[in-house]
């Protein structure tokens, strides 16, 4: 079985990237023949308004090498990249979609929309010249989530990395028997023996990207959390995130007590300091998530999580058993109030969380693809 992989970047950066490196390796330890290709240096720096078409073009540099991955069994790319050999003979295309952009369009609110209970924090970083307003910022993103609906209804097969990913696709007329669910999986290192006691002073931990402008940091709910950890002064907080907006960082270390933060960690040194904090609660505050691969590795560490129901966490959060899902700012704060009031209930929800955690190796998903590619080139 030959596979060529396309990718948008030799540089390992998004949680796209982690898993299409972790696919990459776990394939070929089951035999399969992987080649990855990446397109030529992008456009020339384009207007903002014409991003989303620059990124769509700058995939069809692959074309040159057409005749090289003709001779494969499948092509399989992130949402729209294998979009210039869908009308390849011979070769099935596979979609791989670990999110949408449409549904990153539906669920992030205009400022103006935002729910009061958090609509001040916004202000607030705005104010403070964190965010800047950039009307332009959903045009591009226009253009790509249209170009993602016609290759999802043109592919052979698609992947959907969540029940919710699913259906974001279904409503995109995409056939439902046409996605296949295969769940993401998170590096071995994260299932390193860990039999630390949990912990007694239970801390507040975010892991995860938040975002840079004014568009990502509402859909990774950066006002949320600030609400949230201001909600509790006197709990230490430990925040470990991907940013490059400086001013965040700032605000982030000078505006809010008890407050440890690690931006842009390596990511394999992560799992050293959640370890130490077992029993404490995972908050995740995202509007959006295709899958959330943080919320898997914070589990694994023995976190509970509090998280609004976005990307898989429907499907594996049982409410009081393994963390709680929430729809209100008010509700997260009353469960885990709930949850520093009780030891006994951290230490039974902290082991069902690693316990939720396994069931997302990087092995399983490796034969969950193997067995689904071998259905695709039987047929």
């Amino acid at each position: 079985m030959k596979i060529a992989f396309i990718h948008s970047d030799k540089k390992i950066a998004t949680g796209a990237h982690y898993i299409n490196d972790l696919i990459n390796v776990k394939l070929k330890k089951h035999g399969v023949f992987v080649k990855n290709f990446y397109p030529k240096t992008p456009l020339t720096e384009s207007p903002v308004h014409l991003k989303g078409l620059a990124n769509i073009l700058f995939f069809y540099s692959l074309l040159e090498k057409r005749k090289d991955i003709s001779k494969y069994d499948l092509v399989q790319g992130t949402t729209y990249t294998p979009l210039p050999f869908l009308a390849s003979n011979g070769i099935a295309v596979i979609s791989h979609f670990g999110s949408t952009t449409q549904g990153f369009l539906d669920c992030t609110p205009l400022a103006k929309n935002i729910n009061k209970e958090t609509q001040k924090i916004w202000y607030e970083l705005r104010e403070k010249k964190i965010v800047e307003l950039n009307v332009k910022t959903r045009r591009p993103m226009r253009d790509i989530a249209e170009i993602e609906k016609y290759v999802a209804k043109r592919a052979k097969k698609v992947i959907a990395v969540s029940e919710n990913v699913k259906k974001e696709l279904i409503a995109m007329n995409v056939p439902e028997e046409n996605i296949e669910v295969v769940h993401n999986a998170i590096e071995d290192y994260w299932f390193e023996e860990n039999n630390n006691p949990i912990i007694e002073e239970p801390r507040i931990v975010f892991l995860g990207r938040l975002g840079r402008d004014s568009f990502t940091l509402k859909l990774k709910g950066a006002d949320r959390l600030i609400h949230l950890y201001k909600k509790f002064p006197k709990t230490k907080k430990t925040t470990i995130c991907m940013t490059t907006n400086k001013k965040l960082k700032d605000y982030l270390k000078s505006s809010l007590g008890e407050h440890d933060l690690f931006v842009n960690f390596k990511k394999d040194l992560i799992p050293n300091i959640l370890k130490n904090l077992k029993g404490s609660i995972l908050f995740l505050p995202s509007r959006y998530e295709g899958f959330s691969l943080s919320l898997i590795e914070g589990m694994s560490q023995g976190l509970i999580p509090v998280t609004y129901p976005v990307g898989v966490a429907p499907e594996i959060i049982r409410d009081g058993a393994n963390g709680y899902l929430v729809n209100s700012q008010k509700e997260a704060i009353t469960r885990i109030e709930s949850l520093f009031a009780n030891k006994k209930l951290r230490q039974y929800m902290s082991e069902k969380a690693k316990e939720t955690a396994n069931e997302f190796r990087s092995e399983k998903m490796a034969e969950q693809l193997v067995s689904f590619y071998k259905k695709v080139i039987n047929k």
